[in-house]
Formats: C-alpha cells, sequence, structure tokens
C-alpha cells in the first residue's frame, strides 16, 4: 500500500474551498489534489501521479522548484506554459491547470493510460504493420499542424513525446518544453532537441525555419514507426551526426515505396526542399478519406462547446453544490479561458461525461473482433505491401509484463540526466553544440535492442539522443 500525500493540508470542505477563492493565491494549492507516486523526475522537476480530490479523476502534476531555476530555465518554462495554454487539441494533452506558489510551480496536466510511443516501437521488432503506423502518425500530424497554424513550434518531436490514451483511442503530444513562438518567414536560432531527431541545420548551429525542424523530426519519427529503429544510427555521436548531415539511411524492403516516398520528402537536408505539412496530408500515403475522419463526437474534449447545454448545467450545478464556485464565477472563468481550480473541475467533469456517451455508443456500435489486438499479442503479419490488419487503437497491448522498465505511464517530465559536448566531424562544416544540453530517456534502449538483432542480422548501427534549450 502505498502512501498518498495531499498537496496543502486538511480536508477539503465549503470554508477551504472559500478561503481558497478568497486568500492569498498560495493558499489554492491546499486540498485540491492527493499526490501519489512519482511518475518521471529531472533537475528542476518531478511528475507526480495525482487524484483531483472533488472529482475522484487521475491527473498527472509537474511540480517545478522555482528556487532551482535560472533565468534561462525560467524563460523556457514560461514558454513552454504559454504553448500549452495556445494550443487546445484533441492530440495534444491538455493543460488543466497552472498553481504559481511562492517556490513551486504546479501544472496539472491530463494523464495517459498506455505508455508512450517509443515503448510501443521496441516491442515491435521490424516496425508496426503500414496501416497502424499511419493511424499513429496521421494523428501526430494532425497536432503539429494545429500548433503550426497557431505558429507554435514544438522543437523536440520523438516517440517518447507521445502518449497513448487506450479509452480514447487516441495517441497525444506532449512535453513542450522546447517548444516556442515563431513569425512565419523569420528564423530561429536556438539549438535544442534530441540527437537523433534533430534537423541538420540545427546540429550545424544556423538559425532556421521553425516548421521545417519539425517536419524532419516527424520524418525520423515515420521511418521508426515502420521500420523499427531509427534512420541514424551509428556507434557514437559524432558517427551519428556524420549520417545525418549526409542524410545517409536505409529502408528495409518491406516497406511500402509510398511510404518509402514520404519519409524520403521528409529527411531531405535542404529544409527548402522538405514537404510542407499540406503536403504531407495530401501524400498517396497518409490521405484520408472523408469516412475516415472521426466526428467531433468521438474526439478527446477540447472547448466547452462540445457539449450540450443540458451537461454543461448539470456541470455547473455540480460544483455549486460543491462550494467549488458561484454559476457566476464558473461562467467567468470559462469565458475567460482561465487555467485555475474552477475550470479544472469544469473539464474534468465536462470529460467523464463525454467519455460515458462515447463508450455508451461504442458498446452500440461495437467493432468486429478480428480488429482488436489481443494483449501480449506478437506484432501483425505484413502482405506484400508493407499493411496488415488494422487492430483496434484502443486494444494497444499494455500490460505490467510487457512494459519495459524505462516506460512510464505519461511521458511529461524533461529529465535533465546527463550532459555532453557533441564532436565536431573532422574535415566537415563545424557542428555547433546545442545549448544546455540534456540526455534523452530513450539513451542506450536502442543500442540495447541493437545487440540483441546482431546475433542474426546484418550488423545496424545505434544512436544516442541529447536535449538541450
Amino acid at each position: 500500500m502505498h502512501r498518498s500525500l495531499r498537496i496543502g493540508s486538511g480536508p477539503l470542505d465549503g470554508n477551504s474551498l472559500s478561503a481558497l477563492r478568497s486568500g492569498p493565491y498560495e493558499g489554492k494549492i491546499a486540498g485540491l489534489y492527493d499526490l501519489e507516486e512519482t511518475l518521471g523526475r529531472g533537475h528542476f522537476a518531478v511528475v507526480k501521479l495525482a487524484r483531483h480530490v472533488f472529482t475522484g479523476e487521475k491527473v498527472a502534476v509537474k511540480v517545478i522548484d522555482k528556487s532551482k531555476l535560472d533565468e534561462v530555465s525560467k524563460a523556457h518554462l514560461f514558454q513552454e506554459v504559454r504553448c500549452m495554454k495556445l494550443v487546445q487539441h484533441p492530440n495534444v494533452v491538455r493543460l488543466y491547470e497552472v498553481i504559481d506558489t511562492a517556490t513551486k510551480l504546479y501544472l496539472i496536466l491530463e494523464l495517459g493510460d498506455g505508455g508512450d510511443l517509443y515503448d510501443y516501437i521496441m516491442r515491435h521488432d521490424t516496425g508496426l504493420s503500414e496501416q497502424l503506423a499511419k493511424e499513429y502518425f496521421r494523428q501526430i500530424v494532425r497536432a503539429i499542424s494545429y500548433c503550426h497554424q497557431l505558429h507554435v513550434v514544438h522543437r523536440d518531436l520523438k516517440p517518447e513525446n507521445v502518449v497513448f490514451f487506450e479509452k480514447l483511442g487516441v495517441v497525444k503530444l506532449t512535453d513542450f518544453g522546447f517548444s516556442n513562438k515563431f513569425c512565419p518567414g523569420q528564423k530561429l536560432e536556438t539549438s535544442c532537441g534530441s540527437l537523433a531527431y534533430s534537423a541538420p541545420e540545427i546540429l550545424l548551429g544556423d538559425s532556421y525555419d521553425a516548421p521545417a525542424v519539425d517536419i524532419w523530426s516527424l520524418g525520423v519519427i515515420l521511418y521508426m514507426l515502420v521500420c523499427g529503429q531509427a534512420p541514424f544510427q551509428e556507434a557514437n555521436d559524432s558517427e551519428t551526426l556524420t549520417m545525418i548531415m549526409d542524410c545517409k539511411y536505409s529502408v528495409p524492403p518491406h516497406v511500402s515505396k509510398d511510404c518509402q516516398d514520404l519519409i524520403a520528402r521528409m529527411l531531405v537536408r535542404n529544409p527548402e526542399k522538405r514537404a510542407t505539412l499540406a503536403e504531407i496530408a495530401g501524400h498517396k500515403w497518409l490521405k484520408v478519406d472523408k469516412q475516415d475522419n472521426p466526428p467531433i463526437d468521438t474526439l478527446p474534449l477540447v472547448s466547452r462547446e462540445q457539449l450540450s447545454e443540458e451537461d454543461h448545467n448539470v456541470i455547473v450545478q455540480k460544483i455549486v453544490n460543491g462550494n467549488i464556485a458561484t454559476k457566476e464565477e464558473i461562467q467567468e472563468c470559462l469565458d475567460k479561458n482561465e487555467y485555475n481550480h474552477i475550470t479544472a473541475t469544469y473539464y474534468l467533469l465536462a470529460e467523464r461525461k463525454l467519455r460515458a456517451k462515447r463508450q455508451d455508443q461504442a458498446n452500440k456500435n461495437k467493432r468486429p473482433e478480428h480488429l482488436a489486438v489481443p494483449h501480449n499479442s506478437p506484432a501483425p503479419k505484413r502482405d506484400n505491401n508493407g499493411t496488415g490488419p488494422t487492430p483496434c487503437l484502443l486494444s494497444v497491448p499494455r500490460t505490467p509484463g510487457d512494459v519495459p522498465q524505462r516506460s512510464r505511464k505519461c511521458s511529461i517530465v524533461q529529465e535533465d540526466e546527463e550532459e555532453e559536448d557533441i564532436s565536431s566531424c573532422s574535415g566537415r562544416e563545424e557542428l555547433v553544440p546545442p545549448l544546455n544540453r540534456r540526455g534523452s530517456r530513450s539513451e542506450g534502449r536502442l543500442n540495447l535492442a541493437l545487440q540483441e538483432r546482431l546475433a542474426d542480422r546484418t550488423p545496424q548501427t545505434h544512436h544516442r539522443q541529447t536535449r538541450s534549450h
């Protein structure tokens, strides 16, 4: 039996909640969440599993120790929160609440229930079926397209930052720690990201076009989905850098020509010649038929407008009855798009109601059993064109026995475990080390997978990753 820790002290009652509304902001965290086990840890932050006391819903709480942050780190943190508030999309992990105290900053985040995409890829030795890869990749592209429409660049796209939500049947993008706003046509200069997924222009230290660096990372992700490994894997970072700069990679023969073509259009050294998001979405391999677009009522909640007036009124009355806020306060917070305990409670209750309706609808329209993927099942067999049966997205294999030790319920915390120097490639353009580099969580995992494959395959290369501000 594990111990839980309630943020703040004392029971949650009407008097304490009234004090929260009228008292200093420091006190607003008291009694709102029960903190449970740790999901991840970094230099400045720890991510805890938590329970929202009033609704009972599980969330992830990212706790940042502000006393350990320098000015640069504070600026990155501010930018992360700013971008997460901007990007509200069905395929982006939701930020529910921001609680700012004298010494800590608490980010209350949506909790994934199925691990991350990196763990899933590592359980598929030669990659996923193209049909399943297409389902996941399409959702990632939707998320990034929405970000770019709002002039937000992610700059750290990788499978570890794509989280499964099994109950919703979707994958979602997370970790906006390196995100930033950009102006179309203007270049960014900060070197950041993870080595194995970074575009050549970032590794060179050049100023760069913001959308293009995310496109490169999308190409690496698609390659990993269908091949089961990263395209640029060498014995050390210096060799990996060389392969990235030369844009040298090979695609296994089981990958279809259309999929190979899409990968090749994203992994282009010259950013001006890379495919745009519109070209990716319209590519033959990824193009979506109208019937493939999910109706709005099957998507995760994004806005108040997705609720019926009846459901809205029921939720508001429940919050009022719980002495959390008055009707006027609730409406004001929703209108202002606040990120406080009132809106967090509202959206957690709203999402619960939508989940129940979604489940009822799913029970009525249950998919055929042959589309489901049983737990602990092997990777689906491919046919000659690289496709296979389409497993139900709700059935991502996930049991304690098949989850690698590195796996976490939600990949939110930015790991700060290791800082290294990037070696320059002799006889080449000088590669500028990214700033404040940080080790990626997946570091070493591909190396281990590689060693296991060497016994019966043509020798493969392996990669390492680094992160930076």
